[in-house]
């Protein structure tokens, strides 16, 4: 969405009519708005996925035996589903 509006600012750059000029300004105030909260989504996302990423090495590093059976169920799940085909 991002991509089509700055390819739309592109494509009306040598436009100077006054509806065409407030638009243009409209679109680009919305795409700065965009990117900052693009921005802030991205931050977010990664600091929580860190977050989990820790809370996941502590409890296998609490529960060892626990994780590798997850695991190793987990694998014979997957290895069935993918023998059936």
């Amino acid at each position: 969405v991002i991509a089509d509006a700055e390819e739309l600012m592109q494509a009306t750059a040598h436009q100077t009519e006054g509806k065409v000029v407030e638009l243009r300004e409209k679109i680009n105030e919305n795409l700065r708005n965009a990117r900052h909260k693009l921005a802030d989504v991205e931050d977010t996302i990664r600091h929580k996925t860190r977050e989990v990423a820790r809370a996941t090495d502590d409890y296998v590093h609490e529960h060892p035996w626990l994780a590798i059976s997850t695991a190793a169920g987990a694998g014979v799940v997957i290895g069935l589903l993918i023998g059936r085909r």
